[in-house]
């Protein structure tokens, strides 16, 4: 296959350094351009007592500094960043339509059973809802020696 965007999101995650090594070498093979995309959620205000809690700047300068330290290793590759406030899942795909990704990275976290309905999969809800081929990737468990 021959790739012109591919679309990688992040979560700063280890599971995430995993997808951006498979994301850079798809788009160092394929002469692609490499958008770094993070989805910054926006947290609720909320009163504690006499106190208000307010929402913090956006775009948060230290989540901004957190998504351009995520570069690609191979220096050949053309990357940019994508800073999106709104809901990880829904803004991912929609920043892959935008972008006409011919594909999209994500890591995973691999989560089964409770943990999965408790804490909702960004990755299997992306793969419902994007209209080019996902890729996932699962952090292997062990290092290798």
């Amino acid at each position: 296959m021959h790739f012109h965007k591919i679309l990688f999101a992040t979560d700063f995650s280890l599971t995430s350094e995993s997808a951006l090594e498979f994301a850079t070498a798809l788009a160092r093979d394929s002469g692609a351009l490499l958008i770094i995309a993070h989805i910054e959620e926006m947290p609720m205000p909320y009163a504690g007592g006499e106190m208000y809690f307010a929402q913090p700047e956006y775009p948060n300068p230290e989540v901004r500094k957190m998504l351009e330290a995520v570069v690609p290793a191979d220096k050949s590759v053309k990357f940019e960043h994508r800073l999106v406030m709104g809901t990880a899942a829904d803004d991912i795909v929609r920043v892959a339509e935008e972008e006409k990704a011919d594909l999209l990275v994500i890591g995973t976290h691999g989560r089964t059973g409770l943990m999965r309905v408790l804490m909702g999969s960004v990755a299997e809800s992306v793969m419902r809802l994007a209209k080019c081929p996902v890729l996932t990737v699962k952090q292997a468990n062990h290092v290798p020696e």
